[in-house]
C-alpha cells in the first residue's frame, strides 16, 4: 500500500488531510523559547489570536525537525509493509530535509524492500497546497505512483503564487526572500510583491505603495501568467486579513466570473512567522511561475 504524507508548511489542515488521506508532519515554530508543533500541540489553529500576538512586536523563530521525529513519522508505515510518498514544501527553504534524508537512509537499511518517494512542490503555503490537493485527487482516484510522479514532473511548475507582505520586519528577520534590500528602511506603506520561483525560492519582483496598488499588481500577474484560471483550483490565503482577502477574491471574480470557485485559507503559523500579519496572496494555474 502507498501511504501519503505532507507537512503543515503546505497550509494543509487535518480536515483537508483526512479528505485526501494524508498523514501530517508538523513543522514547528518558537516564541520566547517555547516550541509549538501545529496540530500536535493544538487541534485547531486560531489565526486571529496568533497573528494578533505578532502585531504586538513578537517575531517567532522556526527550526528544522530532528531525524528522530522523521523516524517516528515514517517507521510505523514501513514496519506495516507500506511504501511512502511525501509531498513536501520547498527543500530550498529549509535544512530540515537533511534530517529527513538521514532518517530515510536509516530506514532503508532496516526495511530494504520498502520504497520512499518524494515530490518537492518547490513552494510553501498555498502554492504547495494547490499541488498537494491535486496529488490527493490523483491518489484517491487510484492513480499509480508512476502516474503521480509523472504528473508532478510535468505540472509542478505550472502552479504559481503571488502575494504581498504588510510588515517587512518579518521577512527581514527570516532572510528568506531575495531582492528585498531596496524595500527596507523607512519607506512607510511600501509592500513588496513576492512570488516563488522554479527553484522553490521566494523572490521580490517589485514594490507598491499602499494595499490597493499591491492588490492590483497581484491581479496583473494573474492576468499575465494565468492559464484557464476558471478550470483549475484557485486558492487565496491571508494572515488574519479577512477584508483584504475578500477584496482580492472580489477582484478575481470581477475578472474571471462571479462563479469562480476560490478556496480561502489561513496561512499556517510556521510559514506565517516569516511573513507576519496582514499578508494576502493567491495561487493559480499558470503558463509559468514568472514572467
Amino acid at each position: 500500500m502507498l501511504v501519503l504524507f505532507t507537512d503543515t508548511d503546505t497550509d494543509i489542515t487535518p480536515e483537508i488531510a483526512k479528505e485526501y488521506g494524508y498523514h501530517l508532519i508538523s513543522m514547528p515554530y518558537s516564541i520566547d523559547g517555547e516550541t509549538t508543533y501545529p496540530y500536535e500541540d493544538f487541534e485547531k489553529f486560531d489565526a486571529h489570536e496568533f497573528y494578533d500576538r505578532l502585531r504586538t512586536g513578537i517575531i517567532p523563530n522556526t527550526s528544522a525537525i530532528s531525524t528522530q521525529r522523521y523516524l517516528d513519522y515514517f517507521e510505523p508505515h514501513f514496519k506495516n509493509g507500506d511504501d511512502i510518498l511525501y509531498v513536501h514544501f520547498s527543500s530550498a527553504m529549509s535544512a530540515t530535509f537533511e534530517a529527513m534524508n538521514t532518517a530515510v537512509e536509516e530506514l532503508k537499511q532496516k526495511y530494504p524492500e520498502r520504497k520512499f518517494y518524494t515530490i518537492d512542490t518547490k513552494a510553501i503555503t498555498i502554492l504547495s497546497l494547490n499541488i498537494v490537493e491535486e496529488i490527493g485527487e490523483l491518489y484517491r482516484t487510484g492513480r499509480t505512483i508512476e502516474e503521480i510522479l509523472e504528473w508532478a514532473e510535468n505540472e509542478v511548475d505550472h502552479y504559481a503564487v503571488y502575494f504581498f507582505a504588510d510588515d517587512l520586519r518579518f521577512f527581514k528577520h527570516s532572510g528568506r526572500v531575495s531582492g528585498l534590500a531596496g524595500t527596507m528602511g523607512t519607506l512607510l506603506g511600501i509592500r513588496p510583491i513576492i512570488y516563488i520561483n522554479e527553484e522553490g525560492k521566494m523572490v521580490s519582483v517589485g514594490k507598491e505603495k499602499g494595499r490597493a496598488k499591491a492588490l492590483a499588481k497581484i491581479i496583473e500577474y494573474v492576468k499575465i501568467l494565468g492559464d484557464e484560471i476558471d478550470k483549475h483550483r484557485v486558492i487565496v490565503a491571508h494572515t488574519d486579513a479577512p477584508e483584504l482577502a475578500q477584496e482580492l477574491i472580489d477582484m478575481l471574480r470581477d475578472n474571471y466570473g462571479a462563479d469562480l470557485e476560490i478556496q480561502l485559507i489561513d496561512v499556517n503559523p510556521t510559514a506565517g512567522s516569516h511573513c507576519g500579519p496582514s499578508t494576502v496572496g493567491v495561487s493559480f494555474y499558470a503558463r509559468s511561475r514568472s514572467v
